[in-house]
């Protein structure tokens, strides 16, 4: 089943800038899906009409079998309660706890809290919901600590788990690994494949580092100039890729 479909979609900043051009595209239920090119390929304009942060300038873009095109306010937010950010500079709220910054997004959706009763129940929920959460990252440890003791590994850990607390189907994961070790990175891809499979999230990650694709995702396109040059399963893009930027990013 397609989570996320783009038709024809082209992207034209009011400066004039072509960032998209065309494109298409479908990444199914159940995907790790790589989206990978270097600077200024389109892969964060992409991402920002995925998180529903930025509208196509022509084409369609669907969305968990809606078209998110042109659509505001209830519908629109309906849509985005599905869809996690795990942003490329972590964006952890420093005077907050692993729990809380977990907690944060929870706390904005809400429930039914006009009565007593109600309130408590919410903070019963959001509290079960981070334990839930920093167990499944592997910071049961850390809910009380706070962003400055972490390391980067540990805070990446914590975004996950944030972007996660409101259950989302689609995990958009920006340059996750971009600013951690080699040893940190390949344990945060190896919870990024096990969150997949033990939810069954469906999961798109910008990178600009194919050997990302080659450990974690199943499918991939890669971009050049706002197109797609090359798109299809991992092993046979990586085995026999056709494009010249494909081959520049394998350094063949």
């Amino acid at each position: 089943m397609p989570v996320i479909e783009l038709s024809g979609v082209t992207k034209i900043y009011s400066t004039g800038e072509k960032a998209l051009d065309n494109v298409s595209l479908t990444i199914e239920q159940g995907d790790v899906f790589g989206i990978v090119g270097k600077s200024g390929a389109g892969k964060s304009t992409m991402l920002k009409l995925f998180g529903m942060l930025e509208q196509p300038t022509a084409g369609d873009l669907t969305i968990l079998g809606e078209s998110a095109c042109g659509i505001k306010n209830s519908r629109a937010n309906a849509i985005k309660k599905n869809i996690g950010t795990v942003f490329q500079g972590y964006n952890l709220l420093m005077q907050r706890s692993v729990a809380k910054n977990i907690a944060f997004p929870l706390e904005l959706a809400g429930v039914d809290k006009k009565t007593i009763k109600g309130y408590f129940q919410h903070k019963r929920l959001i509290k079960k919901r981070c334990e839930e959460l920093a167990q499944l990252v592997g910071l049961g440890d850390k809910t009380e600590a706070y962003p400055a003791s972490l390391s980067g590994g540990q805070k990446q850990r914590v975004a996950i788990a944030r972007a996660l607390s409101t259950s989302p189907k689609i995990l958009l994961c920006d340059e996750p690994t971009s600013a951690l070790d080699s040893f940190t990175a390949k344990e945060i891809l190896k919870l990024i494949k096990e969150i997949n499979v033990k939810l069954g999230t469906t999961i798109v990650i910008i990178t600009h580092d194919i050997h990302v694709v080659r450990a974690v995702c199943n499918k991939a396109l890669v971009l050049e100039g706002g197109q797609i040059v090359e798109m299809g399963n991992v092993p046979q893009i990586l085995e026999n890729p056709k494009n010249p930027a494909t081959r520049m990013l394998l350094d063949l």
